[in-house]
């Protein structure tokens, strides 16, 4: 077995439906090391050319050993339409021992299995981008993170007009709603950390964290 601390900078690619590909391209235009596992004959013959890539079969352990899984600090099961495909693949990932397993899931009885078999990290692709469309389009909110666990969020969103032409310290934005201001885009200007005397104005954009419903609070107040 390989040092794997030599590897963590690898990433191992399986699946290049719209979600694998995605990585898998973004990763090569990152600059970062990558090779993508497809099994399908044609959707090699697309993606040939774009980024490293090979045609096997990722269920079969004996295949994943061959083009040199074992060398991979980090594996991307996308693959996830064909339960027993994705169970197999992660679970012979598991076998090889990869550090690092993220795991895209269609559900979350899915999600369930891939962690009791050793996925590390599962994505919900379709679930995660309803449910942040969904806080996009009821109100003031431009973008939408939300972490895994905690409940913590952090959004980009227009500055509800009370805080219009005052600072964050006059405003009083923690104390008074339980979310925290972590920095302001104005327009025409770069990215800045917010501090107690940082003015907002109406075509600001504000940077803010805290909890999902503090938060959505805040942002739809008039």
């Amino acid at each position: 077995m390989p040092d794997r601390t030599t590897y963590n900078d690898s990433t191992l690619v399986i699946g290049l439906g719209r979600f694998g590909s995605a990585v898998a391209a973004t990763l090569d235009r990152l600059g970062r090391e990558v090779l993508a596992v497809e099994a399908n004959p044609a959707i090699v013959r697309q993606w040939t050319g774009r980024f490293p890539l090979v045609e096997a079969d990722a269920t079969d352990v004996e295949a994943l050993e061959q083009l040199g899984a074992t060398e991979f600090g980090t594996a991307v099961v996308g693959v996830a339409t064909s339960l027993e495909a994705s169970v197999l693949i992660t679970g012979n990932l598991v076998d090889l021992e990869t550090p690092r397993i993220w795991a895209k899931a269609i559900s979350r009885a899915h999600g369930r299995i891939l962690r009791r078999i050793g996925a590390q990290h599962v994505i919900y692709p379709e679930f995660d981008a309803g449910q942040r469309a969904a806080h996009l389009v009821s109100g003031r909110m431009l973008d939408y993170i939300e972490m895994e666990k905690g409940g913590f969020t952090i959004v980009k969103m227009r500055p509800p007009a009370e805080l219009h032409g005052f600072t964050i310290g006059q405003s009083r934005i923690h104390s008074r709603y339980g979310v925290t201001v972590f920095g302001l885009m104005s327009p025409g200007e770069p990215f800045e950390y917010a501090a107690s005397d940082t003015l907002v104005s109406a075509d600001d954009i504000l940077v803010v964290g805290g909890d999902a419903a503090l938060l959505e609070h805040f942002a739809n107040r008039a």
